[in-house]
């Protein structure tokens, strides 16, 4: 296998396809570690809940930015491009091809596409408008954005509290509207990208979800949740599978009931990732059956 310049393979798609197996198997085959693109598997204590690599994988290929962060770090985007883009300048002086897989879409497009340099926020501010979420829900935030970012306000999904406290966030901490620093320019790489998407029918995925639900189950994923119930109201714990379960600690719903929530929400996120992928002309789709690992990097060197 001749490699002209050194290239960045991105196995990406919704939650539950098969990502972590096609991944492990084509960095064995190009002796390549693996970048974790998922950001719910940057946080310790949460492997089970994120299906983050097992152990036996991890001692199969090297990850990266997998359990590396704290549950009160605080971590976004803009720093994983910063990240993932200076360690593969060092991976690929002995790595011509890396793979990166995942399926948290602004993380992918940071380092694929790269994201606005936005000004670090402090982190007072941001304790300050969790607490007033926590406290009084996302209307007053809301409000305050649209008062200094009405072009924003206009664009954003107002269900997704994340991204609003952030746009407020930036508009606080800079004096000016976050539209205004948002300039959606597509940032020249050092190495070539070819991304992988995989997808399945679309009964098929949500079976493998439920299925996967109640392995999770199992395993220990109400152990697990318990263990971070203290600190539930920390960004990092707003996940699907936890925020369902920490209803059921507090006594707001029957834990079949709450289980039954993490496989609906999780289908509902998996229809929102695929249309998100869907808009990237550059995705080659598969269904993680009709891959060749031996004969897809030949396909594309």
């Amino acid at each position: 296998m001749s490699i002209s310049s050194p290239v960045l393979f991105v196995i990406l798609g919704p939650t539950g396809v098969g990502k972590t197996a096609l991944s492990i198997e084509l960095a064995e085959h190009l002796g390549s570690p693996v970048i974790s693109a998922d950001s719910r598997q940057f946080y310790k204590g949460m492997n089970i809940g994120t299906a983050a690599p097992s152990q036996k994988e991890l001692q199969r290929v090297k990850h990266y930015f997998s359990g590396h962060l704290a549950l009160t770090d605080y971590y976004s985007a803009s720093q994983f491009e910063t990240d993932v883009v200076s360690l593969l300048a060092e991976l690929h002086k002995t790595h011509q091809a890396v793979v990166m897989s995942g399926g948290s879409m602004m993380y992918i497009d940071a380092v694929c596409k790269g994201i606005d340099d936005i000004p670090a926020v402090d982190g007072k501010l941001r304790e300050d408008l969790q607490t007033v979420y926590a406290g009084y829900g996302i209307e007053p935030v809301l409000n305050q954005l649209k008062l200094l970012d009405p072009v924003f306000y206009q664009q954003i999904d107002v269900k997704n509290h994340k991204r609003v406290i952030h746009a407020l966030e930036i508009c606080l901490a800079t004096g000016k509207p976050y539209s205004s620093l948002r300039k959606n320019e597509q940032k020249k790489r050092p190495f070539r990208i070819v991304k992988i998407g995989l997808q399945r029918p679309r009964e098929e995925l949500y079976e493998r979800i439920n299925l996967r639900t109640d392995e999770m189950m199992k395993k220990g994923l109400l152990e697990e949740a318990r263990k971070v119930y203290p600190s539930k109201n920390l960004n990092s714990l707003n996940t699907i599978g936890y925020k369902e379960l920490f209803k059921y600690f507090d006594g707001e719903w029957t834990l079949d009931f709450a289980i039954e929530k993490i496989k609906q929400n999780t289908r509902i996120y998996s229809r929102k990732q695929m249309s998100w992928f869907r808009r990237d002309k550059e995705i080659k789709w598969f269904h993680p059956d009709e891959v060749n690992i031996k004969l897809l990097p030949e396909n594309h060197f």
